[in-house]
């Protein structure tokens, strides 16, 4: 077994996000967003589940943090709830009235947090748009852009002196392809033009969030949270190797490459034909600076051509252990991510702001549950992450998905990436076998 070694200073994190985890859907004078409306569409979430109760995090967060530090960890990656703090935004307006009640949540939480000498870590975007603003449009609107900006500059300034570490948007792949593509997410559409505006907005948002952010003087750092798709070539076929990367560049490229000043690729623009809606000074604004790069990683597919497809590729099948989502094992992946990553970057520091592992799982009469799987999973990943740190490669912290059970989207409660168990029924919680585990890392590792 591979010995895990981790520098001082290395960050040990638990991470969640508001709609997965918070309830209180009614509460504090939230308003809907695009999940609550999604979640009454018929057959679009598994038993038409929703996120009205979910982990009630909201009235809970105390215990949650409290049970955090008791576990060692360092740092808590939550998301800030568009509609709790804006509640009264409007379509023809995209501002609102701030809420002193949502105000007062996030600052509580930070400061339990701080109690618990834990850092913050705040994302500002992890998918919960006011439903007011989709029905002008939503991503695939340039008037967005603004709105994002308005509600980041709110973030800044309500919060600002609580946060310790801001993430501008957590996997704009998720909210543009998922959610106006293939329509499996919120807001459910599935149109190729408004996935390809919608790219471009959410790169524009960010950009102009961390322009903002740059202005107010605060000092923490700020970034972006990406999930990477980098398949592999499924053989040494040409035709293979060009379909993996133009998959990267459909679904990657198009969000790495701008934020790093390299512009739209050429794979989409010439040879797919998307048309961004660019306009003069964009691309300048989405490259601001960034102070360091968040990366979502679960797994890695094999790729092939396809002259069938709609982009000429394929997802193949492959041959590793796979998770409850059906998601291939595959820490070799995310070594050839990573270090992709760190080269194109130029050694931005990278944080690995979600890893985990999804399995059905069920406590045992007394309560425990022992999830090796999921242990062996993080062991293997966090393996690559300790290599590739005594190489050079700056990774300076690691958040394990999910501190809690919770929402887990279009797949409802069904199923669990969480370190600790939630008994929906109860709101009683579990420590996994892999909570402990992470403890006992901690403990051997963490400064």
């Amino acid at each position: 077994m591979e010995k895990l070694e981790f520098p001082d200073g290395f960050v040990w994190g638990a991470a969640t996000a508001s709609f997965q985890v918070e309830g209180a859907a009614h509460e504090g004078g939230r308003s809907e967003s695009i999940w609550d409306v999604f979640c009454r569409r018929p057959g679009a979430v598994y038993a038409g589940e929703n996120g009205d109760v979910a982990c009630d995090h909201y009235h809970r967060y105390k215990e949650d943090i409290a049970l955090m530090a008791e576990l060692g960890f360092q740092s808590y990656r939550f998301s800030i709830a568009w509609p709790r703090i804006l509640p009264g935004m409007t379509p023809d307006a995209g501002t609102g009235a701030v809420s002193k009640e949502g105000v007062a949540y996030y600052r509580s939480l930070c400061e339990e947090l701080h109690a618990r000498g834990m850092s913050a870590t705040a994302t500002i975007y992890h998918w919960d748009l006011p439903q007011a603003l989709q029905d002008r449009g939503g991503w695939a609107e340039r008037f967005i852009v603004d709105a994002f900006e308005a509600y980041a500059q709110v973030c800044f300034a309500e919060l600002g002196d609580m946060v310790d570490r801001w993430i501008t948007l957590n996997e704009p792949y998720c909210s543009a392809w998922l959610g106006y593509d293939e329509g499996v997410h919120a807001p459910g559409i599935r149109d190729l033009d408004q996935a390809v505006r919608a790219v471009h907005h959410l790169n524009l948002a960010h950009g102009r969030a961390v322009r903002a952010y740059r202005q107010t003087g605060l000092a923490a750092p700020i970034g972006i949270t990406w999930n990477p798709q980098t398949p592999r070539s499924a053989t040494a076929r040409e035709a293979d190797r060009k379909a993996a990367l133009t998959a990267r560049a459909v679904e990657t490229d198009v969000f790495i490459y701008p934020v790093l000043g390299r512009g739209y690729p050429e794979i989409v623009t010439k040879e797919l034909g998307f048309s961004f809606p660019v306009k003069d000074g964009d691309m300048d604004i989405i490259a601001e600076k960034i102070d360091f790069i968040g990366v979502n990683y679960y797994t890695e597919n094999p790729v092939a051509f396809d002259p069938a497809a709609r982009f000429k590729y394929r997802v193949q099948p492959s041959w590793e252990d796979v998770s409850a989502m059906g998601w291939y094992t595959v820490p070799e992946g995310f070594e050839r991510q990573l270090r992709w990553l760190a080269s194109l970057s130029g050694g931005i520091p990278l944080f690995i702001t979600e890893n985990g592992y999804a399995r059905d799982d069920r406590p045992d009469p007394s309560g425990r549950v022992h999830d090796r799987e999921r242990i062996d999973y993080t062991r293997r990943h966090l393996a690559v992450c300790s290599r590739l740190i005594r190489e050079g490669i700056a990774i300076k912290g690691y958040y394990a998905w999910s501190f809690l059970d919770n929402f887990e989207w279009a797949y409802g409660y069904s199923k669990r990436f969480g370190i600790v168990y939630v008994d929906y029924a109860t709101q009683k919680r579990y420590p996994k076998d892999s909570a402990y585990f992470f403890r006992d890392l901690i403990a051997l590792t963490g400064a």
